[in-house]
């Protein structure tokens, strides 16, 4: 339903599946975002504990900074999405999905991701098409959609898709071993069960949905493109016959800054030089792409099944409980372990209760990790 709650936001939807209730509303900042660099999205996937009649845990005795679990289906609903609106829409938007009451047996992450297509749907926000999600399990032999915990437990997969009327978007999911022809009739079954829910949202859309706004393309200087295509791709294409990572990146950055300055100068207006390294973007998109379908090879001279040189080290750190580097090709990842006791379980204080959890992965990504 809509129109009952949040109702200044440019859409809103309160979605009821079983008795769980998720309310999600889209709200966007004036305008297209013209000569905006990227797509400012933010999707926020919220949990509240009197959704489930508790009282958060802690010495405030409130909510705090999203979990793990409520960033990660937050990324599900933000990654089908992302791709979905109309190209050049770069206006800043914000996505609130919040949980205000759960059932146990009906999944909230499945009403958020449909929720927050069906906000945007009935909005002015550019939606290019409405998306649905389902999660899709397997007993037995048999698909079923949405399994409830105990379901789960006895399921051979856990595959939460999403798609749109004739693609699938987005696949996410862990299962037991299965064939490569039973996972994708899994995906056709959840593809075929995300029909009805996109009928659904295009009904409402009929019904209440606002005029889409406006999203004009940026101008194109085509005398200015036409230079750049003709000084920049012999340059680039020799950068990428580079195969050390650091020295092709160099090479580009140098090729970059050469194009730069022969077509727009050294007092070239900003918005100049912008338009430039787009068009620089574009030409090396389509020389790596060439290079790969024609040629049948990859920037670093790889073939398309060959795999860079793989290395592994262990015990590398003397007082850890273990330790190794693991090394394929130029990417690094330094592993190690510590073993505990009960004592060290994490406490899980989320919807269905509390919880212990005794593995735990931390995962770093440095900055220096990409020079």
């Amino acid at each position: 339903e809509t129109g009952r709650l949040a109702r200044q936001a440019n859409g809103s939807v309160l979605v009821r599946y079983g008795d769980t209730m998720v309310l999600v509303a889209a709200t966007a900042a004036p305008g297209s975002g013209m000569g905006a660099e990227f797509f400012p999205l933010s999707v926020f996937y919220v949990e509240k504990a009197y959704a489930a009649g508790r009282i958060p845990g802690g010495f405030f005795k409130r909510e705090a900074r999203l979990s793990d679990s409520e960033t990660l289906i937050s990324r599900i609903i933000d990654r089908p999405l992302r791709p979905s609106f109309q190209e050049n829409y770069l206006a800043e938007t914000l996505i609130v999905a919040t949980v205000l009451s759960h059932d146990l047996e009906f999944p909230s992450d499945v009403a958020a991701m449909i929720g927050a297509s069906a906000a945007l749907s009935i909005s002015d926000i550019p939606l290019l098409q409405p998306i649905g999600g389902v999660r899709v399990g397997m007993i037995d032999g048999e698909f079923i959609t949405n399994p409830d915990p105990d379901e789960l437990s006895r399921s051979q997969m856990n595959i939460f898709m999403a798609g749109s009327r004739d693609a699938i978007l987005m696949v996410e999911g862990e299962a037991n071993e299965v064939s490569e022809s039973v996972m994708l009739d899994a995906l056709w079954y959840g593809q075929e069960q995300i029909q009805p829910i996109i009928d659904m949202q295009e009904e409402l859309m009929k019904r209440c949905g606002k005029a889409k706004r406006e999203v004009e393309a940026p101008p194109v200087d085509e005398d200015l493109k036409k230079k750049v295509y003709k000084s920049a791709p012999k340059r680039i294409q020799k950068a990428l016959q580079i195969k050390e990572k650091q020295e092709r990146y160099a090479s580009i950055d140098k090729a970059v800054e050469e194009v730069v300055a022969e077509i727009g100068g050294e007092e070239a207006d900003k918005d100049v030089v912008s338009e430039i390294k787009t068009y620089l973007g574009e030409i090396k998109k389509q020389e790596m792409r060439s290079k790969l379908i024609k040629d049948q090879v990859r920037i670093d001279g790889r073939t398309p099944t060959e795999i860079r040189p793989v290395s592994c080290e262990t015990r590398v750190l003397p007082r850890t409980h273990g330790s190794a580097v693991f090394t394929r090709g130029e990417t690094q990842a330094l592993g190690v372990t510590t073993l505990g006791t009960r004592e060290d379980e994490q406490m899980i204080d989320a919807l269905p209760g509390l919880s212990y959890k005794n593995f735990m992965l931390h995962y770093n990504f440095p900055s220096f990790s990409v020079g």
